[in-house]
């Protein structure tokens, strides 16, 4: 846990001061895209923000692979360099985005790039989840196409949601908190000679980063992430998942004291579980209108909660509490039986409705007065 914490400790601090860095360098050299009508903000704010999140991705990640404990994650392993690789082409193409507001097939063709390299110097899917017996992949080619279309999927599932100061950040941070808790603590307890993981590393590099982004992007925002730091985190995420659903195969979870063989198949879906239901509403909300995927409105779920009358402040606080409720009550299948676990979480879930609804309701009585 000490070097998981450095690592993410590190993390945080350059990204910290290298969005500074991108904050300063957008501003002085005017680097703003132009306002959408979708966006939430009335002046040009910089949409560099990725890069400082890279920065400090690639910094820890080099770090790391030097570092007590966690430098066995590299030993004849080049996963974690894939990714570099394929982090480095998804941020240059967002910051190109971010910059010129590039065609949507051209972001496409971007994403499915550094998926790809990813697929091939990275991670692939081994297995594909599903109960109760895991599904192997044995053709190579599949697994690159399977691995790579959850990558971007994932990529544009947060980049859909990144649309409210501190939103992204925010749910990657909880949600990799309760992704890193999981991988932690199932190699912690398995009878294993070496409990160095790098799904575990991954996330608490990317908690690190959110948290050393988290001050410029808090309400009102001096920065963005723009769509080179969103897609960053879901390209890192989605690739943490896949590390993960390949160690179901091997027994690891079935000896690790009690982790059901259920959850880490459940559980990165319910991380992602907003952003990819923001994802799905979306497609087919646009897709019904007769026009792109890709297209720009103001139908998403945090607009939504605007609409519905919560501030800024109060739809990102939302969010946060719902993927907390979604993430860890994932995770405590694990740990608590089922039975109080879903009755808990159900009963969070109707009080967060309430909670999320009251707005309407008192606007609603107001009006009927």
């Amino acid at each position: 846990m000490i070097m998981y914490s450095l690592m993410m400790l590190t993390a945080a601090v350059v990204s910290y001061l290298a969005t500074w860095v991108a904050r300063q360098m957008g501003n002085k050299l005017r680097l703003f895209a132009p306002i959408r009508s979708r966006d939430m903000h009335s002046v040009p704010i910089s949409r560099l923000g990725g890069l400082g999140l890279f920065a400090g991705f690639a910094v820890a990640l080099v770090v790391a692979s030097n570092s007590f404990f966690v430098k066995d994650i590299f030993h004849g392993n080049g996963a974690p360099w894939g990714i570099l690789a394929g982090a480095l082409v998804i941020v240059a193409v967002g910051v190109a985005d971010d910059v010129m507001d590039i065609r949507w097939w051209v972001k496409l063709i971007g994403q499915c790039t550094a998926a790809t390299i990813v697929a091939v110097w990275g991670v692939q899917m081994s297995v594909i989840p599903f109960v109760p017996e895991p599904i192997r992949i044995e053709a190579e080619p599949l697994r690159i196409v399977l691995t790579a279309l959850l990558i971007v999927t994932t990529m544009n599932a947060v980049n859909f949601i990144d649309g409210l100061d501190g939103l992204a950040a925010g749910v990657a941070a909880i949600g990799g908190v309760a992704f890193f808790l999981t991988a932690y603590w199932v190699h912690r307890n398995a009878t294993l000679t070496d409990r160095s993981d790098l799904a575990a590393l991954l996330m608490a590099i990317i908690v690190g980063c959110c948290i050393g982004f988290l001050p410029h992007n808090w309400f009102p925002a001096k920065i963005f992430m723009g769509d080179s730091g969103a897609m960053l985190l879901g390209l890192v995420m989605a690739s943490a998942g896949v590390v993960s659903t390949g160690q179901i195969s091997s027994g690891l979870y079935d000896r690790a004291n009690g982790i059901p063989t259920i959850v880490p198949i459940l559980l990165p879906f319910a991380i992602l579980s907003l952003p990819l239901l923001d994802l799905g509403l979306a497609v087919l909300r646009r897709t019904a209108r007769g026009q792109s995927p890709w297209s720009a409105d103001r139908g998403h779920l945090h607009h939504k909660l605007i609409e519905l009358g919560h501030t800024h402040r109060t739809a990102v606080l939302m969010m946060y509490v719902w993927t907390c409720i979604l993430a860890f009550g994932g995770l405590a299948f694990a740990i608590f039986p089922w039975q109080m676990v879903l009755t808990v979480d159900i009963v969070a879930a109707l009080i967060m409705a309430g909670v999320t609804a009251w707005p309407y309701f008192v606007r609603k009585g107001r009006a009927a007065q």
